[in-house]
Formats: C-alpha cells, structure tokens, sequence
C-alpha cells in the first residue's frame, strides 16, 4: 500500500532536530508547543519508532532520527523548489552579478545551481571585482546585484554574514617566523587592505609585501607555497590553507560583513530573485555551520 509522508509533520521534525527543543521549534514555526509535541508523535507512531531521546540536557536524534534527518532535509528543500517554482511567474533576460573572488567557490555554487533551477530562463553573467570596485560599478549600473566585504559598521547593504578575519599560511609552514613578515597583499582596492595595513602598523611588527594580487590566484600560490602569510575571511579559508593561531605571534584582525547590495533604483524582478536566493543561501550555510 501507498504512503504518503506529511510535510507538515516532517517540517516540525527537521525544525525540533535543529533547535534542539520543542519549545525553540514552537517559536520558529508559530506553533504551540503542544502543537509541535503531538506532530513529532504522529510521525514517530507512523514509522513505529523514536526519534528524539529526551533527557534534562535537551533532545538528541536517535538512531531512526539520524537515518531521517538527512532525507526529510532534503524532502523539504525539493518540496520548497517546486512551491517556488509553481507560484512565481517565470522571469527571462540576464542579471549581472557581482562577487569578490574568495566567495566565489565557498559561497556562491550551491546558490547559482538552486537559482538556476528555479529560473532556467534567466542567464547569470558573473564579474570578480574588489568590494569597492564592485559597489561602484553597481553604482554605475553595470551589475544588478552586488555582494561585497565591508568593515564592521554603517553600510547600505544588507547584512548577510559577520565573519572574523584570520591570518593563513600554508600548512606546516614557516613563512608567519621570518622577519621582516612576508605578507601578500590582494589590489589598492581590496576591502581588506587598509584594515591589515592598520594592525601591521599599530603593532610595530616588521613586514614586507610580497605580492599585491588582482585576484585570489596569485595570493594562494604565495601563501600555498610558503612564501607569505595573508587574511581571509575564516569562513572563505581553503584546504590549502591553515589558519594561524594567536601563539604565532601575530597581531589580531577585525572583523568584517558579506553585505547584499542593490541598485538604488531598484531591482528587476530576476535580480530581487536572485536576491532572495542568496539571502536563503547564506542563511543555510551558517545553520549548517551551527
């Protein structure tokens, strides 16, 4: 015989397992907790098993919770898709969007593929710029959506994500002992720059630049093969790297903001869906991180 999963039940599963209570999950969906509670009954009865062991500290997947846990995340994800995709009018044409290079692997493939799902009509074209370059060619309408890395603080933009900037070097390498430090450095115009060039100068530490790269290729093979130590945002850091702790010795960097930029004009309907997919992106990213 047939049966049929309720989303609805799976959606309150998912929730509880990621908030850790019933009663955090009962705010999230706008529920009672009784609510809530006799959802996660239902669906424990109907595959005749547990799937929260409860104690004082909280609750914990059981062996059944953690089988269902990874495909109810993905039944959700594929049931929101295809709502998104069936209630909102199919949009055509290209939206220019702009990234700085070291969120373009960690950040932007899952986003750009679940865009281009929901919007198969609509072509991405894609510039790397420093943030600052970025922000003045939306300003100049020659991008529809901008993401850009900015000090902590006043901005137009959109918080996405507040990350801590960290010193990398490779891993097992020496380059953060020799004096003067040897540090490789993205353009004039690199969002970090004048926040590195502050600390290196407040703490009196010798240095060197090695390298000012127009993108990240030539920052990681410089840092990659030991000949220099850079920053990066620790949520952007590569396998190939490592990050430097304080006992190296150097001096502690800021923190920064991912903010979402758009026109002050106004986004067309392809760019504020765009927007919303990113928004969504980041937003899983950090839960997943969590």
């Amino acid at each position: 015989m047939v049966r049929n999963l309720d989303t609805a039940l799976i959606r309150a599963f998912v929730t509880v397992a990621g908030a850790g209570s019933m009663t955090a999950a009962a705010e999230a969906l706008h529920l009672t907790q009784a609510a809530v509670s006799q959802q996660i009954k239902r669906l424990e009865d109907g595959f005749g098993a547990p799937l929260f062991d409860r104690d004082r500290k909280g609750l914990a997947l059981t062996n059944a919770g953690e089988r269902l846990h990874a495909r109810a995340k993905r039944l959700l994800t594929l049931n929101d898709e295809i709502w998104a995709e069936m209630t909102t009018a199919p949009f055509d044409g290209t939206v220019r969007l702009g990234v700085p290079s070291d969120l373009v692997e960690t950040y932007l493939p899952p986003i750009l593929k679940a865009y281009a799902r929901l919007h198969p009509r609509v072509d991405i074209t894609l510039t790397c710029l420093s943030s600052p370059d970025l922000l003045a060619a939306l300003a100049a309408d020659r991008l529809d959506v901008a993401l850009a890395e900015e000090p902590v603080g006043r901005t137009r933009g959109e918080g996405l994500l507040t990350d801590r900037l960290v010193w990398v070097g490779a891993k097992g390498g020496e380059a953060f002992r020799r004096r003067p430090l040897p540090v490789s450095l993205y353009c004039d115009t690199c969002a970090f720059r004048p926040a590195i060039l502050d600390v290196m100068k407040a703490s009196g530490l010798a240095w060197r630049s090695v390298t000012e790269a127009d993108g990240a290729a030539m920052m990681n093979a410089t840092v990659q093969t030991d000949l220099a130590v850079s920053a990066l945002l620790a949520s952007t850091v590569g396998s190939g790297f490592e990050v430097l702790p304080a006992s190296c010795g150097l001096p502690p960097l800021p923190s920064f903001t991912v903010n979402l930029h758009l026109p002050r004009t106004g986004a067309t309907p392809a760019a504020a869906a765009l927007a919303a997919t990113i928004r969504d992106g980041f937003l899983f990213r950090q839960r997943q991180a969590a």
